[in-house]
C-alpha cells in the first residue's frame, strides 16, 4: 500500500489510504483482512475507532503489529493495550497480531533470577509476546521472519492461537506449513513485488522484440474489475 502510494512503510503514512483501499475490497465476495501497520496512531481509543470504521466497511479482520519506525518494537505491554481497545470496541473483528521480532533480531533479557543475566533469544521473545497478545484479545498471531522449521513449530505449539507464517519462496511449502501447526499462509509483498517485476519483463521483452507472454487478461476483463472493487 505504502510503495503504491509513494509513502514509506511503518511510518503511519498510510492511513486515508489503507481506508480507501480497504473500503473497495470489502465490496468483494471474500473475507477481507487489512493490515493498518501499528494502528496509526499510539493511542488506544483512536486505534480503536480506526478498527470501529473498518468494520462498519465490511472488513472482516485486520493486521496490528509491534514494529515501529527505526527497527524498535513497540512495549510488549502497550501493544495489548491496543489489542484490547480494539476487541472492547469490536468484539467480532479477527484480530491478527503480529510481532517482528525475528525481523528485528530481538533479545532481551532473561528473567530477574537468572544468576548469569543471560538473554533469550528471538524464539523466547516472540512466544512472550504472541501469548500475551492472545490474552489481550488477539484472534490469531503473525510471527514473519520466521523461517526455519523448529521455530515455527515451536510457535504453532507454544501458542492457543492460530499462527500465520508469512510465506517465502525457499521456505517451507504451505503443505508443510500446515504440517507444522500453521493455520494462515500470508505473501507480504510478494505478490506486489512479482506484479512489479513482471511488468518490467513485458516491457523489456517487447522493447527487444522477443516474445510476450501469452494469457494476459484482456483490456475489457482488466476493467470489469473496477466494477466489483465500486
Amino acid at each position: 500500500m505504502a510503495a503504491a502510494a509513494g509513502k514509506p512503510d511503518a511510518a503511519g503514512a498510510t492511513r486515508e489510504d489503507t481506508m480507501r483501499l480497504a473500503a473497495g475490497l470489502a465490496r468483494l465476495p471474500a473475507l477481507i483482512s487489512v493490515d493498518v501497520e501499528g494502528g496509526f496512531s499510539e493511542d488506544p481509543g483512536e486505534v480503536a475507532a480506526l478498527a470501529a470504521e473498518l468494520a462498519e466497511a465490511g472488513v472482516a479482520g485486520l493486521n496490528i503489529e509491534d514494529g515501529r519506525p527505526g527497527g524498535t518494537l513497540a512495549g510488549r505491554d502497550r501493544q495489548c493495550a491496543l489489542i484490547a481497545a480494539i476487541k472492547d470496541v469490536v468484539p467480532g473483528l479477527f484480530v491478527n497480531a503480529r510481532t517482528d521480532v525475528f525481523w528485528f533480531a530481538a533479545t532481551e533479557p532473561g528473567w530477574s533470577g537468572d544468576p548469569e543475566g543471560a538473554w533469550r533469544g528471538p524464539l523466547a521473545v516472540a512466544l512472550e509476546r504472541v501469548r500475551a497478545y492472545r490474552d489481550a484479545g488477539a484472534d490469531g498471531v503473525f510471527v514473519p521472519g520466521a523461517g526455519d522449521e523448529p521455530a515455527i513449530a515451536a510457535l504453532a505449539a507454544g501458542v492457543d492461537a492460530p499462527l500465520n507464517i508469512l510465506f517465502t519462496p525457499g521456505g517451507p511449502s504451505v503443505a508443510r506449513l500446515r504440517e507444522l501447526g500453521v493455520r494462515r499462509v500470508s505473501c507480504g509483498s510478494l505478490l506486489f513485488r512479482a506484479a512489479l517485476h513482471n511488468a518490467v519483463e513485458l516491457a523489456w521483452a517487447a522493447a527487444h522484440e522477443e516474445v510476450v507472454a501469452a494469457g494476459l487478461p484482456s483490456y475489457a476483463q482488466a476493467q470489469a474489475l473496477a466494477d466489483a472493487f465500486g
